[in-house]
């Protein structure tokens, strides 16, 4: 019996008999979980250097500073939402690197001064974004300042209308404090986190029928009615974060409301998390979100709730190509995960997205939520999860290689292959936004923590 090219082809019955099949399989297995160990190792690093570039793109406007979130291509000029920085400085230290604890200090102390240098309020909360760099919007008006305005004030991105706060950002905010404050030791960091979470309870509290702890507020400090579970899900993490960090009881009692909250959401006979509710009574039952069915697990990490992984990895799952309508994947290319939500599925590929903006695929990749998925799978650990896992974590590292070339952070060019754009194609989320093909600092930062297996929901 020979193989193909007149070598001798190995039984495998006969070598397992002998007791060498174990070893020769193990060692052509180990080669190739070695080879893409290696590949892997590269790719964090650029995915790092990307999130460097992002925190660095404008050296004349001072050295307090915030990472800007999207690439220049995606229109919204030097803006830096506070949820993409709180994943920035989660994913810069779960790189265990003295550099990445470097700058995820600085990004602390950033979002720190944001807090104490509010243009209007002194009550610890941040706003939804930020400006990290000059600029002249759309209308003509000039942008002219970095982060910290010429005042001292934190300059917080009105031009878009990013100056509500949301509980959701300020949870992921607090998330990154407190991970700072493990880290470091440095009380300033926790002293912000505790800020942060007092925020929520005095702000976001309800009685409603279904409690939990509301959207926040807009812009002019009107509180939003909506509760979201994705919303209470950060909060588990935070509030059980704050709990083992303080030994203050109050915050495991907030952290049982907002989990009282998520488990009401759970819809047993599909095996998914609801959105949430607008009115604080009636459940939304549509769209059905990613987000709400892997974060769960990760902060609550309990085998009643674990299917939701796999109604998300089969309901939510999009293979975008080159052939898909409005696709924008080159040829010769393919992108396996997931989408943003159930909405996005049933996209209109026939109108834009929004005014100005292109026809949504609705095979899209959401690159962000396949590496949510992809982490929680780790994190669950049943049989398939950790090869599940690798596949999609080889698709982002694909994406990193191959999409969104020649982008620019402040008008300098981006490293080639660094940063994981936000969406293979254009995707319509259903909740009134999309994503595009633009190098993202919060998809980096996500990629990072499933490369790095670092849960940042854990209490």
């Amino acid at each position: 019996m020979t193989g193909s090219q007149g070598r001798p082809a190995f039984n495998r019955r006969a070598l397992i008999g002998t007791g060498l099949g174990a070893a020769v399989l193990l060692a052509a297995g180990s080669g190739t979980a070695r080879a893409a160990d290696r590949a892997t190792a590269s790719a964090r690093s650029r995915a790092q250097a990307f999130l460097a570039a992002a925190m660095d793109a404008y050296p004349d406007h001072g050295t307090i500073r915030l990472a800007q979130s999207y690439t220049d291509q995606a229109g919204l000029f030097s803006t830096a939402f506070t949820y993409d920085n709180a994943l920035a400085i989660l994913a810069n230290l779960a790189c265990d690197t003295e550099g990445g604890r470097s700058r995820a200090t600085a990004l602390g102390d950033a979002l720190l001064y944001a807090q104490a240098n509010d243009p209007d309020h002194d009550d610890g909360r941040l706003r939804q974004a930020y400006n990290v760099g000059p600029y002249t919007f759309y209308d003509g008006t000039l942008q002219p300042d970095g982060f910290v305005r010429t005042d001292g004030k934190a300059n917080m991105g009105w031009q878009f209308g990013f100056t509500g706060t949301a509980v959701g950002d300020m949870a992921w905010a607090g998330i990154a404090l407190a991970a700072l404050a493990r880290r470091t030791g440095e009380r300033r960091f926790l002293a912000g986190a505790v800020r942060i979470g007092e925020w929520i309870e005095r702000v976001g509290r309800t009685d409603e029928p279904l409690g939990g702890f509301k959207f926040g507020v807009d812009g002019a400090n009107k509180k939003l009615p909506f509760t979201s579970t994705e919303h209470n899900t950060d909060l588990i993490g935070l509030f059980g974060q704050l709990a083992r960090l303080t030994g203050d009881r109050v915050w495991r009692e907030r952290r049982a409301v907002a989990g009282a909250f998520v488990k009401k959401m759970w819809e047993p006979g599909g095996g998914f998390f609801y959105t949430g509710t607008n009115d604080g009574v009636t459940i939304n039952r549509s769209p059905i979100p990613e987000d709400t069915q892997t974060w769960t697990h990760l902060a609550l990490n309990s085998r009643v709730y674990g299917r939701s992984l796999d109604w998300g990895a089969t309901e939510l799952a999009v293979l975008d190509t080159p052939e898909r309508p409005n696709s924008t994947v080159p040829a010769g290319q393919s992108y396996e995960g997931v989408t943003f939500s159930s909405a996005s599925l049933l996209a209109n590929e026939g109108a834009p997205i929004a005014d100005g903006q292109p026809r949504p695929d609705r095979n899209g990749v959401w690159f962000e939520g396949t590496a949510h998925l992809a982490l929680a799978l780790r994190h669950r650990q049943d049989s398939g999860d950790e090869k599940r896992a690798r596949r999609l974590i080889a698709s982002i590292e694909r994406a990193q290689d191959l999409l969104g070339a020649d982008q620019t952070f402040g008008g300098r060019a981006v490293a080639a292959r660094s940063g994981v754009v936000s969406a293979s194609s254009p995707l319509d989320t259903g909740f009134g936004f999309g994503y595009y093909p633009y190098r993202h600092t919060g998809a980096t930062a996500w990629y990072l923590l499933a490369a790095a297996r670092s849960n940042p929901l854990k209490a």
